[in-house]
């Protein structure tokens, strides 16, 4: 900085100088005269640190927040004139684009999903009305199926080796026997498969041989013992109209629980199980399957009544929708997404029958009450 940066000097302001071309004074020199000339302003000395704070900007010429208090703060170094700032702070009044909206997906592959559950639906209902044994088959082969995949993924994601020959076995004998002798050859059946598990397992080392069985025993259950209660229902003289009334008060239920949930769906049902689900849809479900079960009771099942179908439409949605949470409990203990890939858009077998397996003894001991054992 140079002094004509502090205002043109005016002659006399100061006085002469006495002291000649020392501190303070002017140079001399040929044209030189020191009575004449005035003596230059002295420059005021900038402090590092202001008093009141801040580096001072040399643009704007105020002040940012600084001083003692904040010695520790970085300070970004000002750039030279014609300097380009590598990193220029953003502009706080800039606006931010708006996130694009989000379209709502199903999660699966809708065109599959359909074309796969229609075809299963006309298996069933063929096999259902045309001859009684071939649909006790369909029940039987979809069991062997739901234990293969069970298995399997236990012995993948947690090293339970639980036996399948027994449990396959076993599970198949044990809807032949629940069809055919009812809920004492079921409980039977179920006695003796679980037998052959414990003794089946014995032929391994003994490492892990209780975690093993207790796995086999729970596989026996939850999947051809739930089972067995569609054969049971398959026994009365309206049987087919009762397993039809299952699987319709089931499937319903599970889409009116999506159709409403995708739709409305906001509060959480069961986060840390489920993220999926909503409040909104299990209403959804609820109202879906009152409706069906007092059609299907009306019109389906003898000595029926509309509100024997809005109790038994609403055991349906609770039933159906604890499966489907228990399914997904055991899925995230395992750490998957799907218990198979056999069925596309659906997953596995045993992705299908969370909601069946629970459901089917309901139904069953609620028809039991209503209208009888036929």
């Amino acid at each position: 900085m140079n002094d004509s940066s502090w205002g043109t000097p005016q002659t006399g302001y100061w006085g002469p100088s006495d002291q000649g071309p020392g501190r303070g004074a002017a140079p001399a020199g040929p044209a030189y005269d020191a009575h004449n000339a005035q003596q230059t302003r002295p420059m005021p000395i900038v402090p590092d640190v202001p008093e009141h704070g801040g580096d001072q900007d040399a643009d704007r010429g105020t002040a940012r927040l600084s001083g003692p208090l904040f010695r520790d703060e970085p300070t970004r170094p000002r750039p030279h004139p014609g300097e380009v700032p590598q990193n220029p702070e953003p502009m706080p009044d800039a606006p931010q684009p708006a996130p694009a909206p989000q379209k709502k997906s199903a999660g699966r592959d809708l065109s599959a999903a359909i074309g796969v559950g229609v075809g299963l639906g006309a298996v069933i209902v063929a096999s259902l009305f045309v001859v009684k044994a071939v649909f006790v088959g369909v029940i039987a082969v979809a069991v062997v199926v739901g234990l293969w995949e069970l298995t399997s993924r236990l012995k993948e994601r947690k090293g339970i080796d639980a036996p399948l020959v027994p449990l396959a076995l076993g599970g198949a004998a044990m809807v032949v026997a629940g069809y055919v002798r009812g809920a004492e050859g079921a409980w039977v059946a179920m006695a003796l498969t679980a037998l052959a598990v414990l003794v089946w397992r014995m032929t391994a080392p003994p490492e892990g041989y209780l975690k093993d069985v207790t796995a086999g025993l729970f596989a026996a259950f939850y999947v051809p013992f739930l089972a067995t209660f569609v054969a049971m229902m398959l026994t009365a003289d309206d049987g087919p109209w009762r397993v039809l009334t299952f699987l319709l008060l089931t499937v319903v239920s599970d889409t009116g629980a999506y159709a409403v949930g995708w739709r409305f769906g906001k509060r959480k049902l069961a986060p840390r199980i489920s993220p999926g689900k909503t409040r909104e849809g299990l209403l959804g479900a609820v109202a879906f399957s009152m409706a069906a079960g007092a059609l299907c009771m009306q019109f389906l099942i003898d000595d029926g009544s509309w509100w024997h179908g809005l109790l038994l439409g609403l055991a349906v949605a609770a039933s159906a929708t604890l499966g489907d949470l228990g399914e997904s409990m055991i899925k995230r203990d395992l750490g998957i997404k799907d218990m198979g890939t056999l069925l596309p858009g659906h997953g596995g077998i045993m992705d299908r029958l969370d909601s069946l397996l629970p459901t089917a003894p309901v139904v069953w001991l609620l028809l039991v009450v209503f209208v009888g054992s036929g």
